[in-house]
């Protein structure tokens, strides 16, 4: 597995048990951490501060982020969407708007959060997540992106 793909694994894995377990902050830090031994042993510094930086992100713009998910799926209210679809979808958005473009291109977002939903929940989830995340490229505009 990639390194930037494992790093994104372990920040979702991260979020999901922040969430289940009602979303106490003094109990993420030590889930990144747990998960980073447990699940990504040998990973790059870099790598493992990507993890920590992309669940900071999420958190810091978390109520942004699900408003953006309730407008993108309006017939589906956050608390109906599964914890990991939820997650993967905080994650993805989190890294089509605030992350650097040069560092991850709006489709490298996508299909990475795509991935994480197949790996983690179900075939169904990855047409949900491409669905609600494609919505978003597209009203941003980021289909336009410039040609070199």
């Amino acid at each position: 597995m990639a390194s930037r793909h494992l790093a994104r694994s372990i920040a979702m894995q991260s979020l999901y048990e922040w969430d289940f377990y009602g979303k106490k902050n003094e109990g993420l830090n030590t889930a990144v951490e747990r998960n980073l031994k447990e699940f990504g042993p040998g990973l790059e510094p870099g790598n493992q501060e990507f993890v920590r930086r992309l669940v900071k992100g999420v958190i810091e713009h978390l109520s942004q982020l699900d408003k953006i998910i309730e407008k993108a799926a309006p017939e589906w209210p956050l608390d109906q969407i599964t914890l990991t679809d939820r997650n993967v979808l905080r994650l993805g958005l989190y890294e089509l708007l605030y992350s650097s473009k040069e560092e991850v291109p709006p489709k490298v977002a996508i299909n990475e959060a795509i991935e994480l939903a197949k790996n983690f929940s179900g075939e169904s989830s990855g047409r949900f997540i491409n669905g609600v995340l494609g919505t978003v490229y597209r009203e941003l505009g980021l289909e336009t992106e410039p040609k070199e």
